[in-house]
């Protein structure tokens, strides 16, 4: 868990993502069009993603899905709440308090 806890608390903006996930593909392309360069740890490409898997599932007390989403180290959700968030406008409020925009 110490590995995942340290990864969320060096950006604002971190995904843990799977290269063959469509669902990681649109949050990271949504991200990318807002202009938030977020830090992406692709499990299935790390050396440790099996261990960042298990710990990501420890700490969420539930099995892993991806993409998990953390802005200013707080866990925010997969794609639905991403997706929600982003639609209701508090996604860029979310960014903006974090950092990691400046607009």
């Amino acid at each position: 868990m110490d590995i995942v806890t340290s990864l969320v608390s060096q950006r604002a903006v971190v995904i843990f993502s799977k290269s063959s996930c469509y669902m990681c593909y649109t949050v990271k392309r949504l991200f990318a069009d807002l202009g938030v360069n977020a830090s992406v740890h692709e499990l299935d490409q790390d050396p440790n993603g099996k261990e960042m898997e298990r710990a990501l599932s420890n700490l969420l007390c539930k099995s892993s899905s991806v993409p998990a989403v953390f802005i200013g180290g707080k866990f925010i959700g997969h794609t639905e709440k991403v997706m929600s968030l982003h639609l209701s406008g508090d996604l860029m409020i979310l960014f903006r308090n974090a950092g990691a925009i400046w607009l």
